[in-house]
């Protein structure tokens, strides 16, 4: 009687420490950037990937060297990034530790830009109106990708501007205060983002390329994630959010919506591209 008692706790016990492996492995902890566009492409992805029945841990980083810091240390499974170039250095540095899962989405874009009024196209013409912006580039914030490529741009054109390191928020102000009165201005500016479908602006053409070609977000993880966790990597793999989706749901953001409630909104309206992920996710 001691041994069927002894044997049936040692058969529960392997049952609790099976079930709770099984749910250990259906937990995965999604790592992105509080911006803006991350959060437009890693809000539907958790979304999507409790759909198929994980559950999900979301964490959002303030910068880079938090988030890939995270990711090393297994406080995130997977990272919403854009390696080709934005971070490229800390994937150059990680490199050998981690994969790349999936791509989320393409198109990622960064440079100069002005008010469609304004009779210049190009960088290279940038010095023939630098008296009438007061030989100023409005930037963002010190140490971004953008700015970097901005001090690029400003020796490969020999430009004789001084970049004005600041924030996001006072680049907008700026921006829309120079469109409001029709004033010229030059200043950083990225898509996707809700600022090009509200300000009439276009980018000026790059001939030497100081800024980088369209980038792919991706998801990344530690190396051996997918093998791990094949059944969350082919989920992951379906996952495609058009760059355009990417700007409405930004454009959502800053019309008073929070951006859960931003991406709400768009999940509600593409069920049947969801449920598309789904089909294929399940093949």
């Amino acid at each position: 009687m001691k041994a069927f008692v002894k044997l049936f706790a040692a058969v529960v016990l392997t049952m609790m420490y099976a079930f709770s492996a099984q749910a250990e492995e259906n937990v995965i902890k999604v790592g992105s950037l509080a911006w803006e566009d991350q959060m437009a492409i890693s809000l539907p992805t958790a979304k999507f990937l409790e759909k198929q029945g994980f559950k999900i841990q979301f964490i959002k980083f303030s910068e880079w060297g938090i988030a890939f810091g995270a990711l090393q240390k297994g406080d995130v499974d997977i990272l919403l990034s854009s390696v080709d170039y934005l971070t490229s250095d800390y994937w150059n540095k990680y490199k050998n530790r981690l994969e790349k899962v999936s791509v989320a989405s393409y198109g990622i874009r960064q440079g100069l830009v002005v008010p469609s009024y304004m009779n210049i196209d190009s960088i290279d013409q940038l010095n023939s109106v630098s008296d009438s912006v007061g030989a100023k580039i409005i930037g963002i914030e010190p140490g971004s990708g953008l700015m970097r490529e901005t001090g690029d741009a400003i020796k490969k054109y020999d430009l004789k501007y001084q970049v004005v390191e600041g924030s996001t928020s006072a680049m907008v102000a700026a921006l829309q205060s120079s469109l409001e009165r029709k004033e010229p201005i030059v200043a950083t500016l990225w898509e996707p983002s809700w600022m090009i479908q509200k300000f009439d602006v276009k980018f000026l053409k790059d001939p030497k390329a100081a800024y980088a070609p369209s980038q792919a977000y991706y998801w990344i993880a530690n190396k051996g994630f997918s093998e791990k966790n094949s059944r969350a990597r082919e989920s992951l793999a379906t996952v495609y959010v058009p760059l355009s989706d990417i700007t409405q749901i930004t454009v959502d953001m800053n019309s008073g919506k929070t951006v859960e409630q931003a991406v709400d909104i768009w999940w509600d309206k593409n069920q049947a591209l969801v449920n598309k992920w789904s089909v294929m996710s399940s093949k």
